[in-house]
């Protein structure tokens, strides 16, 4: 991703991010396994050298500084040194000696070819449980056993212009979304549906007197249905935007520089739930069928609601973009020409007579993996970004950027999976140069090759899928088979057995 915003825009006019050349690896084997190591008991992510440590925010300022890899990886000190290695891109997973990952969930990792100085993806895979806060009757919870849910957690954070917002997102997220579920554990283990109101807190503000408040009745005359699932879809959403909030608070003080997208999977009772904010993707590949769980946001897919916030707050803009797109940049000679354009309103495209004001930069601009907003960010969803500004001015890009994620639903118990059936997700670092179904052709040859209950399948399968974007390195850059170009990113891929807990152990 981007290390400076001044970088962003040179990359604009580049070639589209092609490795440079990288002299031949001696050792094409580079799908290892890190040096096995006691397991952790959380996969926080270690720091490249001595004394992380776990205490508060403020006393990990240095830690978060280092380079560091996810902590299940296991990684000894010459293994964070072959992850940091630009010129042998090593992939790297969790070793076979240690403690799996939940679900025997596979996962691997390589660094980029020498974009950034140091792998800005992160990972994060947790078993969470989750302790009620309340009970539905505003009475304080008595502590006993069984009364609270666990949910499985994987998440995937691209960071860019650094590394800090990734590395922060993968080891509190899945505790901001604990926390929203915390009024939820009553309610989701009840089959009733969920009460519209919870009674006040004690000491806030009392409802009891509802008669200063006047609506016509017909307005209400029925209830909206709201389902368990969609509560679970909210807390999800509220994580994401507390997250963004406390790396804009912490922003100068913590280091939390740049931002990154963000790729979560939450198992509960039952679903599988795939947030998405960002351009990394998931999939589903079932029984040979392709079901994507997730889309791109980028200045393209999300060109209308950019142009709309553009459009209702042209503050926003300044005076040097407009929220107007045209085919190409327009030219001072065009003036009184009429040339194509679209609006906020508009999927095709119509004329119109060129004004000054169209003579502006355009709010997106570029297509593909080179379009961009202001000229400077490829992705319109994600964490962090609270510093970004247009280059030489002052205009912060924030506004534009979201960080609600598009959450979408699977249910686990409507369909009978096999041990073949999986869930892929990867950074962008993977779907820039593998589409859905050469995924799904290469989970096919992987797991036909093992047991069905062989729990390193899914490790092999994610290595494989790796190996398989990274390419091997040759005289002009890394390359895939048929001679074009491997991604020359950070690429990180998980893969999850949609079997469930317990049915790969």
């Amino acid at each position: 991703m981007l290390s400076r915003v001044r970088s962003a825009v040179a990359h604009l006019v580049s070639s589209g991010g092609a490795p440079a050349p990288r002299p031949k690896s001696p050792d094409l084997s580079n799908a290892t396994s890190a040096p096995p190591a006691a397991a952790p008991e959380a996969p926080r992510s270690p720091p490249a050298k001595a004394g992380s440590g776990s205490g508060t925010l403020a006393k990990t300022v240095e830690a978060r500084a280092s380079f560091s890899r996810p902590t299940f990886l296991q990684l000894s000190p010459g293994g964070l040194r072959r992850a940091d290695d630009h010129s042998g891109r090593a992939v790297q997973s969790p070793p076979d000696t240690g403690r799996r990952l939940p679900w025997s969930t596979g996962y691997a990792e390589v660094i980029n070819a020498g974009k950034s100085r140091h792998n800005e993806d992160q990972a994060c895979c947790e078993v969470v449980y989750v302790e009620g806060r309340r009970s539905v009757t505003g009475a304080p919870r008595e502590p006993s056993r069984g009364q609270g849910l666990c949910f499985y957690y994987w998440g995937l954070f691209d960071g860019h212009a650094g590394g800090g917002a990734a590395e922060m997102a993968s080891r509190l997220l899945h505790r901001h979304i604990r926390e929203q579920l915390k009024d939820l554990v009553e309610i989701l283990q009840d089959p009733s549906p969920p009460p519209l109101c919870l009674p006040s807190t004690p000491g806030g503000p009392s409802a009891s007197d509802p008669s200063h408040l006047v609506c016509p009745q017909s307005c209400w005359s029925s209830q909206k249905e709201v389902t368990h699932e969609s509560l679970v879809v909210g807390a999800i959403e509220n994580a994401f935007q507390v997250m963004d909030e406390q790396m804009a608070r912490e922003r100068r003080g913590h280091q939390v520089e740049g931002g990154c997208c963000a790729l979560v999977v939450v198992y509960l009772l039952g679903k599988v739930y795939v947030a998405n904010a960002g351009d990394s993707r998931a999939i589903i590949v079932r029984n040979g069928e392709i079901i994507p769980m997730s889309r791109e946001f980028t200045p393209e897919t999300e060109r209308q609601r950019l142009q709309l916030l553009g459009f209702l707050k042209p503050e926003l803009l300044g005076s040097e973009f407009t929220h107007l797109e045209f085919p190409r940049r327009v030219q001072p000679k065009e003036l009184g020409q009429r040339m194509l354009y679209r609006d906020q309103n508009m999927t095709g495209w119509a004329y119109k007579k060129i004004e000054l004001e169209d003579l502006r930069f355009p709010l997106v601009c570029g297509e593909g993996k080179k379009a961009r907003v202001m000229a400077t960010i490829g992705v319109t969803r994600g964490l962090g970004d609270h510093s970004l500004k247009v280059c030489s001015s002052t205009l912060p890009i924030k506004p534009f950027l979201s960080c609600f994620p598009e959450v979408r639903v699977y249910d686990l118990t409507q369909y009978e999976h096999c041990p073949d059936d999986v869930l892929v997700l990867g950074t962008d670092g993977l779907w820039d140069v593998t589409n859905d179904c050469e995924v799904a052709a290469t989970v096919d040859r992987v797991l036909s090759a093992y047991e069905p209950n062989d729990p390193s399948r899914y490790t092999a399968l994610a290595q494989a899928l790796v190996l398989g974007a990274r390419g091997t390195p040759r005289d002009r850059g890394w390359r895939l088979p048929n001679n074009k170009l491997g991604s020359g990113d950070d690429i990180s891929v998980f893969v999850i057995p949609l079997g469930g807990p317990g049915s790969y152990s």
